[in-house]
Protein backbone atom coordinates (compact mmCIF):
# COMPACT_ATOMS: atom_id res chain seq x y z
CA UNK A 1 0.00 0.00 0.00
CA UNK A 2 1.22 3.52 -0.81
CA UNK A 3 2.08 6.14 1.81
CA UNK A 4 -1.01 8.05 0.77
CA UNK A 5 -3.14 4.99 1.36
CA UNK A 6 -1.72 4.68 4.87
CA UNK A 7 -3.09 8.12 5.67
CA UNK A 8 -6.66 7.30 4.66
CA UNK A 9 -9.30 7.41 7.37
CA UNK A 10 -9.64 3.94 8.86
CA UNK A 11 -12.15 2.31 11.16
CA UNK A 12 -10.39 1.41 14.42
CA UNK A 13 -12.34 -1.83 14.74
CA UNK A 14 -12.12 -3.30 11.24
CA UNK A 15 -9.09 -1.43 9.87
CA UNK A 16 -11.08 -0.67 6.69
CA UNK A 17 -10.82 2.75 5.05
CA UNK A 18 -13.58 5.27 4.39
CA UNK A 19 -13.47 4.59 0.66
CA UNK A 20 -14.05 0.87 1.20
CA UNK A 21 -17.21 1.72 3.13
CA UNK A 22 -18.43 4.22 0.51
CA UNK A 23 -17.76 1.84 -2.39
CA UNK A 24 -19.55 -0.92 -0.49
CA UNK A 25 -22.59 1.32 0.07
CA UNK A 26 -22.67 2.19 -3.64
CA UNK A 27 -22.56 -1.50 -4.55
CA UNK A 28 -25.29 -2.29 -2.02
CA UNK A 29 -27.70 0.17 -3.64
CA UNK A 30 -26.94 -0.89 -7.21
CA UNK A 31 -27.21 -4.55 -6.32
CA UNK A 32 -30.52 -3.93 -4.58
CA UNK A 33 -31.79 -2.57 -7.89
CA UNK A 34 -30.24 -5.31 -10.02
CA UNK A 35 -31.26 -8.19 -7.79
CA UNK A 36 -34.79 -6.91 -7.36
CA UNK A 37 -35.08 -7.73 -11.06
CA UNK A 38 -32.77 -10.73 -11.50
CA UNK A 39 -35.12 -13.50 -10.26
CA UNK A 40 -37.96 -11.84 -12.18
CA UNK A 41 -36.06 -12.00 -15.47
CA UNK A 42 -36.62 -15.71 -16.32
CA UNK A 43 -40.37 -15.27 -15.82
CA UNK A 44 -40.49 -11.94 -17.66
CA UNK A 45 -38.54 -13.22 -20.68
CA UNK A 46 -40.30 -16.60 -20.98
CA UNK A 47 -43.85 -15.74 -19.84
CA UNK A 48 -44.29 -12.09 -20.88
CA UNK A 49 -41.90 -11.65 -23.82
CA UNK A 50 -42.30 -15.18 -25.19
CA UNK A 51 -38.63 -16.19 -25.12
CA UNK A 52 -37.38 -19.80 -24.84
CA UNK A 53 -34.69 -21.16 -22.47
CA UNK A 54 -32.21 -20.76 -25.35
CA UNK A 55 -33.22 -17.09 -25.68
CA UNK A 56 -32.76 -16.62 -21.93
CA UNK A 57 -29.30 -18.17 -22.16
CA UNK A 58 -28.52 -15.94 -25.15
CA UNK A 59 -29.62 -12.77 -23.34
CA UNK A 60 -27.60 -13.48 -20.22
CA UNK A 61 -24.62 -14.86 -22.12
CA UNK A 62 -24.40 -11.87 -24.46
CA UNK A 63 -24.98 -9.50 -21.54
CA UNK A 64 -22.09 -10.94 -19.56
CA UNK A 65 -19.87 -11.20 -22.62
CA UNK A 66 -20.48 -7.51 -23.26
CA UNK A 67 -19.51 -6.70 -19.70
CA UNK A 68 -16.33 -8.67 -20.24
CA UNK A 69 -15.16 -6.57 -23.18
CA UNK A 70 -15.95 -3.39 -21.25
CA UNK A 71 -14.06 -4.67 -18.20
CA UNK A 72 -10.88 -5.26 -20.19
CA UNK A 73 -10.89 -1.70 -21.52
CA UNK A 74 -11.97 -0.14 -18.23
CA UNK A 75 -9.22 -1.98 -16.38
CA UNK A 76 -6.53 -0.46 -18.55
CA UNK A 77 -8.09 3.00 -18.31
CA UNK A 78 -8.22 2.61 -14.52
CA UNK A 79 -4.41 2.35 -14.50
CA UNK A 80 -3.91 5.30 -16.85
CA UNK A 81 -6.56 7.76 -15.69
CA UNK A 82 -8.70 8.83 -12.74
CA UNK A 83 -10.92 6.04 -11.50
CA UNK A 84 -13.94 7.75 -9.94
CA UNK A 85 -15.30 9.15 -13.25
CA UNK A 86 -15.18 5.64 -14.74
CA UNK A 87 -17.04 4.24 -11.75
CA UNK A 88 -19.70 6.98 -11.95
CA UNK A 89 -20.19 6.48 -15.70
CA UNK A 90 -20.53 2.74 -15.23
CA UNK A 91 -23.23 3.01 -12.60
CA UNK A 92 -25.06 5.63 -14.69
CA UNK A 93 -25.08 3.43 -17.80
CA UNK A 94 -26.40 0.51 -15.73
CA UNK A 95 -29.29 2.69 -14.54
CA UNK A 96 -30.08 3.48 -18.19
CA UNK A 97 -30.15 -0.25 -18.95
CA UNK A 98 -32.76 -0.77 -16.25
CA UNK A 99 -34.89 1.97 -17.81
CA UNK A 100 -34.72 0.23 -21.20
CA UNK A 101 -35.70 -3.07 -19.61
CA UNK A 102 -38.79 -1.44 -18.11
CA UNK A 103 -39.76 -0.33 -21.63
CA UNK A 104 -39.14 -3.72 -23.30
CA UNK A 105 -42.03 -5.35 -25.17
CA UNK A 106 -40.03 -7.98 -27.09
CA UNK A 107 -37.06 -10.12 -26.09
CA UNK A 108 -34.63 -8.38 -28.52
CA UNK A 109 -35.33 -5.12 -26.65
CA UNK A 110 -34.66 -6.94 -23.38
CA UNK A 111 -31.39 -8.15 -24.90
CA UNK A 112 -30.45 -4.54 -25.76
CA UNK A 113 -31.36 -3.44 -22.24
CA UNK A 114 -29.22 -6.12 -20.64
CA UNK A 115 -26.42 -5.24 -23.06
CA UNK A 116 -26.53 -1.63 -21.84
CA UNK A 117 -26.73 -2.63 -18.19
CA UNK A 118 -23.71 -4.91 -18.52
CA UNK A 119 -21.66 -2.30 -20.39
CA UNK A 120 -22.08 -0.19 -17.27
CA UNK A 121 -21.14 -3.09 -15.03
CA UNK A 122 -18.02 -3.72 -17.08
CA UNK A 123 -17.00 -0.07 -17.00
CA UNK A 124 -17.30 0.30 -13.22
CA UNK A 125 -15.95 -3.03 -11.96
CA UNK A 126 -12.16 -2.89 -12.50
CA UNK A 127 -11.67 0.77 -11.43
CA UNK A 128 -13.83 0.16 -8.34
CA UNK A 129 -11.85 -2.97 -7.44
CA UNK A 130 -8.58 -1.13 -8.06
CA UNK A 131 -9.67 1.58 -5.61
CA UNK A 132 -10.25 -1.12 -2.97
CA UNK A 133 -6.93 -2.82 -3.75
CA UNK A 134 -5.01 0.44 -3.40
CA UNK A 135 -6.47 0.97 0.07
CA UNK A 136 -5.02 -2.33 1.35
CA UNK A 137 -1.98 -4.57 1.71
CA UNK A 138 -1.89 -8.33 1.09
CA UNK A 139 -2.32 -8.79 4.86
CA UNK A 140 -5.83 -7.25 4.85
CA UNK A 141 -6.85 -7.25 1.19
CA UNK A 142 -9.01 -10.36 1.48
CA UNK A 143 -10.90 -8.79 4.37
CA UNK A 144 -11.58 -5.59 2.41
CA UNK A 145 -12.79 -7.42 -0.68
CA UNK A 146 -14.80 -9.78 1.52
CA UNK A 147 -16.50 -6.83 3.21
CA UNK A 148 -17.30 -5.28 -0.16
CA UNK A 149 -18.75 -8.52 -1.50
CA UNK A 150 -20.80 -8.96 1.69
CA UNK A 151 -22.28 -5.46 1.31
CA UNK A 152 -22.88 -5.97 -2.41
CA UNK A 153 -24.62 -9.27 -1.71
CA UNK A 154 -26.68 -7.80 1.11
CA UNK A 155 -28.30 -5.84 -1.69
CA UNK A 156 -28.96 -9.16 -3.39
CA UNK A 157 -30.87 -10.21 -0.28
CA UNK A 158 -32.82 -6.97 0.14
CA UNK A 159 -33.59 -6.65 -3.59
CA UNK A 160 -35.42 -9.96 -4.13
CA UNK A 161 -37.31 -9.62 -0.82
CA UNK A 162 -38.37 -6.13 -1.81
CA UNK A 163 -39.32 -7.46 -5.24
CA UNK A 164 -41.40 -10.26 -3.71
CA UNK A 165 -43.28 -7.79 -1.51
CA UNK A 166 -43.81 -5.36 -4.40
CA UNK A 167 -44.96 -8.24 -6.62
CA UNK A 168 -47.91 -8.65 -4.25
CA UNK A 169 -48.48 -4.89 -3.98
CA UNK A 170 -48.68 -4.43 -7.78
CA UNK A 171 -51.07 -7.38 -8.21
CA UNK A 172 -48.59 -9.94 -9.59
CA UNK A 173 -47.36 -7.77 -12.45
CA UNK A 174 -43.70 -7.82 -13.44
CA UNK A 175 -43.24 -4.57 -15.34
CA UNK A 176 -43.79 -2.11 -12.44
CA UNK A 177 -40.88 -3.76 -10.62
CA UNK A 178 -38.51 -2.55 -13.33
CA UNK A 179 -39.59 1.05 -12.81
CA UNK A 180 -39.22 0.85 -9.03
CA UNK A 181 -35.71 -0.59 -9.39
CA UNK A 182 -34.58 2.68 -10.97
CA UNK A 183 -34.73 4.44 -7.57
CA UNK A 184 -31.85 2.64 -5.80
CA UNK A 185 -29.94 2.52 -9.10
CA UNK A 186 -29.94 6.32 -9.36
CA UNK A 187 -29.11 6.72 -5.65
CA UNK A 188 -26.00 4.58 -6.17
CA UNK A 189 -24.83 6.92 -8.93
CA UNK A 190 -25.16 9.92 -6.62
CA UNK A 191 -23.25 8.19 -3.83
CA UNK A 192 -20.22 7.56 -6.08
CA UNK A 193 -19.25 11.22 -5.72
CA UNK A 194 -18.51 10.67 -2.01
CA UNK A 195 -15.49 8.54 -2.97
CA UNK A 196 -12.25 10.41 -2.22
CA UNK A 197 -9.98 9.49 -5.08
CA UNK A 198 -6.27 9.45 -4.25
CA UNK A 199 -3.31 9.43 -6.59
CA UNK A 200 -2.40 5.96 -7.71
CA UNK A 201 0.76 4.51 -9.22
CA UNK A 202 0.58 4.55 -13.02
CA UNK A 203 2.32 2.44 -15.66
CA UNK A 204 5.64 3.74 -16.93
CA UNK A 205 4.36 3.36 -20.50
CA UNK A 206 0.82 3.80 -21.81
CA UNK A 207 1.32 0.94 -24.27
CA UNK A 208 0.45 -2.40 -22.68
CA UNK A 209 2.33 -5.68 -23.01
CA UNK A 210 1.39 -9.10 -21.66
CA UNK A 211 4.97 -9.43 -20.46
CA UNK A 212 4.26 -6.74 -17.89
CA UNK A 213 2.19 -9.22 -15.85
CA UNK A 214 3.78 -12.16 -14.00
CA UNK A 215 3.66 -15.78 -15.19
CA UNK A 216 1.78 -16.80 -12.04
CA UNK A 217 -0.98 -14.35 -12.95
CA UNK A 218 -1.37 -15.88 -16.43
CA UNK A 219 -1.44 -19.41 -14.98
CA UNK A 220 -4.29 -18.37 -12.72
CA UNK A 221 -6.09 -16.73 -15.65
CA UNK A 222 -5.77 -19.98 -17.62
CA UNK A 223 -7.51 -21.94 -14.86
CA UNK A 224 -10.24 -19.30 -14.60
CA UNK A 225 -10.78 -19.44 -18.37
CA UNK A 226 -11.47 -23.19 -18.25
CA UNK A 227 -13.79 -22.70 -15.30
CA UNK A 228 -15.58 -19.83 -17.04
CA UNK A 229 -16.89 -21.90 -19.95
CA UNK A 230 -18.77 -24.23 -17.56
CA UNK A 231 -20.00 -21.56 -15.15
CA UNK A 232 -23.58 -20.82 -16.26
CA UNK A 233 -25.53 -17.58 -15.74
CA UNK A 234 -27.50 -17.92 -12.51
CA UNK A 235 -30.75 -17.32 -14.38
CA UNK A 236 -30.42 -20.86 -15.74
CA UNK A 237 -30.23 -22.22 -12.20
CA UNK A 238 -33.41 -20.32 -11.39
CA UNK A 239 -34.93 -21.80 -14.54
CA UNK A 240 -33.98 -25.25 -13.23
CA UNK A 241 -35.88 -24.45 -10.03
CA UNK A 242 -38.85 -23.38 -12.15
CA UNK A 243 -38.60 -26.68 -14.09
CA UNK A 244 -38.82 -28.52 -10.77
CA UNK A 245 -42.26 -26.95 -10.23
CA UNK A 246 -41.34 -24.04 -7.98
CA UNK A 247 -43.43 -20.95 -8.56
CA UNK A 248 -42.31 -17.33 -8.50
CA UNK A 249 -42.30 -17.06 -4.69
CA UNK A 250 -40.33 -20.27 -4.32
CA UNK A 251 -37.74 -19.23 -6.90
CA UNK A 252 -37.28 -15.83 -5.26
CA UNK A 253 -37.01 -17.52 -1.86
CA UNK A 254 -34.23 -19.78 -3.14
CA UNK A 255 -32.40 -16.85 -4.64
CA UNK A 256 -32.61 -14.93 -1.37
CA UNK A 257 -31.31 -17.97 0.50
CA UNK A 258 -28.38 -18.21 -1.92
CA UNK A 259 -27.52 -14.56 -1.37
CA UNK A 260 -27.84 -14.81 2.42
CA UNK A 261 -25.27 -17.60 2.33
CA UNK A 262 -23.05 -15.56 -0.01
CA UNK A 263 -23.30 -12.39 2.11
CA UNK A 264 -22.76 -14.09 5.48
CA UNK A 265 -19.73 -16.09 4.31
CA UNK A 266 -17.94 -13.46 2.17
CA UNK A 267 -16.20 -11.56 4.97
CA UNK A 268 -15.06 -14.71 6.86
CA UNK A 269 -13.82 -16.15 3.54
CA UNK A 270 -11.74 -13.02 2.93
CA UNK A 271 -10.32 -13.15 6.46
CA UNK A 272 -9.49 -16.82 6.02
CA UNK A 273 -7.68 -16.14 2.75
CA UNK A 274 -5.58 -13.48 4.54
CA UNK A 275 -4.53 -15.98 7.19
CA UNK A 276 -4.17 -19.17 5.12
CA UNK A 277 -3.88 -18.87 1.34
CA UNK A 278 -6.05 -17.53 -1.47
CA UNK A 279 -5.46 -20.72 -3.47
CA UNK A 280 -6.77 -23.06 -0.74
CA UNK A 281 -9.91 -21.02 -0.10
CA UNK A 282 -10.59 -20.64 -3.83
CA UNK A 283 -10.11 -24.37 -4.52
CA UNK A 284 -12.52 -25.30 -1.73
CA UNK A 285 -15.02 -22.88 -3.27
CA UNK A 286 -14.75 -24.68 -6.61
CA UNK A 287 -15.41 -27.93 -4.76
CA UNK A 288 -18.63 -26.41 -3.41
CA UNK A 289 -19.56 -25.41 -6.96
CA UNK A 290 -19.00 -28.94 -8.29
CA UNK A 291 -21.16 -30.52 -5.60
CA UNK A 292 -23.92 -27.94 -6.08
CA UNK A 293 -24.03 -28.31 -9.88
CA UNK A 294 -24.05 -32.10 -9.70
CA UNK A 295 -26.92 -31.80 -7.25
CA UNK A 296 -28.84 -29.39 -9.48
CA UNK A 297 -28.50 -31.85 -12.33
CA UNK A 298 -29.30 -35.06 -10.47
CA UNK A 299 -32.09 -34.20 -8.02
CA UNK A 300 -35.65 -34.95 -9.06
CA UNK A 301 -37.52 -32.97 -6.41
CA UNK A 302 -37.45 -29.32 -5.43
CA UNK A 303 -36.80 -30.05 -1.74
CA UNK A 304 -33.06 -30.55 -2.31
CA UNK A 305 -32.80 -27.08 -3.83
CA UNK A 306 -33.12 -25.57 -0.34
CA UNK A 307 -29.82 -27.28 0.51
CA UNK A 308 -28.08 -26.77 -2.82
CA UNK A 309 -28.65 -23.02 -3.22
CA UNK A 310 -26.98 -22.13 0.13
CA UNK A 311 -24.11 -24.45 -0.83
CA UNK A 312 -23.84 -22.59 -4.13
CA UNK A 313 -23.76 -19.32 -2.16
CA UNK A 314 -20.81 -20.73 -0.24
CA UNK A 315 -18.98 -21.29 -3.54
CA UNK A 316 -19.46 -17.66 -4.54
CA UNK A 317 -18.34 -16.36 -1.14
CA UNK A 318 -15.18 -18.46 -1.24
CA UNK A 319 -14.17 -17.38 -4.74
CA UNK A 320 -15.48 -13.92 -5.70
CA UNK A 321 -13.73 -11.48 -3.37
CA UNK A 322 -10.91 -13.95 -2.72
CA UNK A 323 -10.20 -14.18 -6.46
CA UNK A 324 -9.98 -10.41 -6.81
CA UNK A 325 -7.67 -10.13 -3.82
CA UNK A 326 -5.52 -12.94 -5.27
CA UNK A 327 -5.14 -11.13 -8.59
CA UNK A 328 -4.23 -7.88 -6.82
CA UNK A 329 -1.58 -9.78 -4.82
CA UNK A 330 0.07 -11.22 -7.92
CA UNK A 331 0.62 -8.05 -9.96
CA UNK A 332 2.45 -4.72 -9.57
CA UNK A 333 0.41 -1.83 -8.17
CA UNK A 334 0.69 0.04 -11.48
CA UNK A 335 -1.07 -2.83 -13.32
CA UNK A 336 -3.87 -3.69 -10.89
CA UNK A 337 -6.67 -2.18 -12.95
CA UNK A 338 -5.48 -3.94 -16.08
CA UNK A 339 -5.05 -7.28 -14.31
CA UNK A 340 -8.45 -7.10 -12.63
CA UNK A 341 -10.02 -6.09 -15.95
CA UNK A 342 -8.48 -9.05 -17.78
CA UNK A 343 -9.60 -11.43 -15.03
CA UNK A 344 -13.15 -10.09 -15.19
CA UNK A 345 -13.12 -10.17 -19.01
CA UNK A 346 -11.95 -13.78 -19.18
CA UNK A 347 -14.57 -14.85 -16.65
CA UNK A 348 -17.28 -12.92 -18.48
CA UNK A 349 -16.44 -14.30 -21.92
CA UNK A 350 -16.51 -17.76 -20.38
CA UNK A 351 -19.90 -17.00 -18.87
CA UNK A 352 -21.17 -15.90 -22.28
CA UNK A 353 -19.97 -19.13 -23.88
CA UNK A 354 -21.40 -21.15 -21.00
CA UNK A 355 -24.76 -19.41 -21.25
CA UNK A 356 -24.99 -20.06 -24.98
CA UNK A 357 -24.07 -23.75 -24.98
CA UNK A 358 -26.01 -24.53 -21.80
CA UNK A 359 -29.11 -22.79 -23.14
CA UNK A 360 -28.90 -24.76 -26.39
CA UNK A 361 -28.28 -28.06 -24.55
CA UNK A 362 -30.87 -27.38 -21.85
CA UNK A 363 -33.69 -29.46 -23.33
CA UNK A 364 -36.65 -29.91 -21.01
CA UNK A 365 -34.74 -30.00 -17.71
CA UNK A 366 -31.11 -28.86 -18.03
CA UNK A 367 -29.80 -31.97 -16.32
CA UNK A 368 -27.10 -32.85 -18.85
CA UNK A 369 -25.23 -29.49 -18.96
CA UNK A 370 -25.40 -29.18 -15.17
CA UNK A 371 -23.86 -32.61 -14.58
CA UNK A 372 -21.18 -32.05 -17.22
CA UNK A 373 -20.26 -28.73 -15.61
CA UNK A 374 -20.10 -30.25 -12.13
CA UNK A 375 -17.69 -32.96 -13.27
CA UNK A 376 -15.44 -30.53 -15.15
CA UNK A 377 -15.20 -28.11 -12.22
CA UNK A 378 -14.34 -30.94 -9.82
CA UNK A 379 -11.31 -31.62 -12.05
CA UNK A 380 -10.47 -27.88 -12.23
CA UNK A 381 -10.50 -27.67 -8.42
CA UNK A 382 -7.95 -30.48 -8.19
CA UNK A 383 -5.76 -28.92 -10.91
CA UNK A 384 -5.83 -25.53 -9.17
CA UNK A 385 -4.80 -27.09 -5.87
CA UNK A 386 -1.73 -28.59 -7.58
CA UNK A 387 -0.86 -25.76 -9.97
CA UNK A 388 2.68 -24.32 -9.45
CA UNK A 389 1.81 -20.80 -8.33
CA UNK A 390 3.89 -18.71 -5.96
CA UNK A 391 2.06 -17.83 -2.77
CA UNK A 392 1.54 -14.08 -2.50
CA UNK A 393 1.04 -14.61 1.23
CA UNK A 394 4.65 -15.71 1.57
CA UNK A 395 5.76 -12.34 0.21
CA UNK A 396 3.98 -10.49 3.01
CA UNK A 397 6.81 -11.42 5.29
Amino acid sequence: MSEAAEEHDRDATTGLSRNVYVVSAVSFLQDTASELLYPVLPFFVTDVLGGSPAVLGLIEGVADGTASVAKAGAGRLADLRRRRPLVAAGYGISALGKLLLALATTWPVALSARFTDRVGKGMRGPPRDAIIADETTPADRGRAFGFHRAADTAGAVVGPLLGLWLYEVVDHRYRPLFWIALIPALLSVALVFLIREHRHERPAAARWSARGLPVDYWRLIGVLAVFGVVNFPDTLLLLRAKDLDLGFRGVVGLYVLYNVSYAVLSYPAGLLSDRLSRRSVFAVGLGFFAVAYLGFGLVEGSGWLWVLFPLYGGYTALTDGVGRAWVADLVPASSRGTALGIQAAVSGVGLMVAGLWAGLAWGSSGRLPLVVSGVVVAVVAVVLARLPLARAEERIG
